[in-house]
């Protein structure tokens, strides 16, 4: 499924701000307890998740996909 450039730069902004939350709220979380485990597996899903959508944005810009027309 392809998503235009608009979409990604959205999502992108969106999981950029709820990573940028995470990150803080790790910082008061006990290392160890279920609730720190749970960020921190988020934050490494979000940064995976940035890192593939700024490579589909990468890509778009390369080889000029045309955005979805739905």
């Amino acid at each position: 499924m392809e998503h235009t450039a608009h979409e990604l730069r959205e999502a992108r902004r969106s999981i950029a701000s709820t990573l940028m939350k995470c990150e803080k709220a790790l910082e008061k979380l006990t290392p160890g307890k279920s609730q720190h485990t749970l960020t921190a597996r988020r934050i490494a899903a979000f940064q995976i998740a940035l890192e593939l959508i700024d490579r589909a944005l990468l890509s778009q810009r390369l080889f000029k996909i045309s955005p979805r027309t739905s």
